[in-house]
């Protein structure tokens, strides 16, 4: 311990313990209060000196892992256009596989990919084509323009040691400075794009906001994630407290 330093001047932070209201995982390290760039370069993170910048950079780490999904299928007999029609008539879902050896086209259940498709959540897919598993991510999917019916699904086969590019849903937590008053919080991206081994992905990318005041931000460039690139343009805004009329007033009257 350093000399001279009070013993309340260090908190140690543990796995799952909370700091600010920002849970650390894996971490085990001294804050004093007037070394916060010192602290930032220590966890290699960019920061400007103030306490706030901190509280916003800071990501839950200790995040659950992304979700599995398990869906089977048969390989296709035929391709094109006349085929697929008939395949979905059957309520069968044409798909395509590829980021592997071959690309292997493949049907599965509508039934069976509909909890796949329509929700927020997203997915690490276990596959199984006739009993050849495949892990995979859904790449993309098309839809009827006027039904919204599912007509085609795109997976990506992913490795354990190559890293994938994947779109995780974006969740605020805390309640912001600004909101309490009399901002509007508005969150102006659901996703973002990130880079990296799939088994490094959450399920979700939260990020703590209590900090945020009245007319401020959060841009992609102050925020961090373990493990992970983020890939979206640095300036791009992920949330905003928004001035309001009552806010207005009472910054007027103040």
């Amino acid at each position: 311990m350093a000399k001279n330093m009070p013993k309340n001047a260090i908190k140690p932070l543990k796995r799952q313990a909370f700091w600010f209201g920002c849970p650390v995982n894996e971490l085990f390290f001294f804050i004093f209060t007037k070394k916060i760039t010192t602290f930032a370069s220590l966890l290699k993170i960019p920061c400007d000196g103030r306490l706030g910048s901190i509280i916003l950079i800071l990501s839950n780490t200790n995040n659950k892992k992304m979700k599995t999904f398990q869906l089977e299928g048969a390989k296709r007999d035929a391709t094109g256009k006349k085929a697929a029609k008939a395949y979905r008539k059957e309520s069968l879902v044409p798909c395509v596989l590829y980021g592997g050896e071959e690309v292997i086209h493949f049907t599965t259940s509508k039934e069976g990919i509909r909890k796949l498709i329509y929700t927020p959540e997203v997915f690490i897919v276990e596959l199984s084509i006739e009993g050849k598993k495949s892990t995979a991510i859904l790449k993309d999917s098309q839809y009827h323009p006027v039904t919204d019916e599912l007509l085609h699904a795109d997976f990506l086969q992913i490795f354990e040691d190559k890293p994938v590019i994947m779109e995780i849903p974006i969740v605020l937590e805390g309640l912001a400075e600004g909101v309490k008053a009399g901002g509007k919080l508005s969150l102006e991206m659901r996703k973002l794009k990130v880079k990296g081994l799939y088994k490094n992905f959450p399920e979700k990318l939260i990020i703590n906001i209590e900090d945020l005041g009245l007319g401020k931000t959060v841009q992609v460039g102050k925020l961090s994630f373990e493990n992970l690139e983020i890939l979206n343009a640095k300036d791009n805004v992920v949330a905003a407290v928004k001035l309001t009329r009552a806010a207005r007033g009472a910054a007027a009257k103040g």
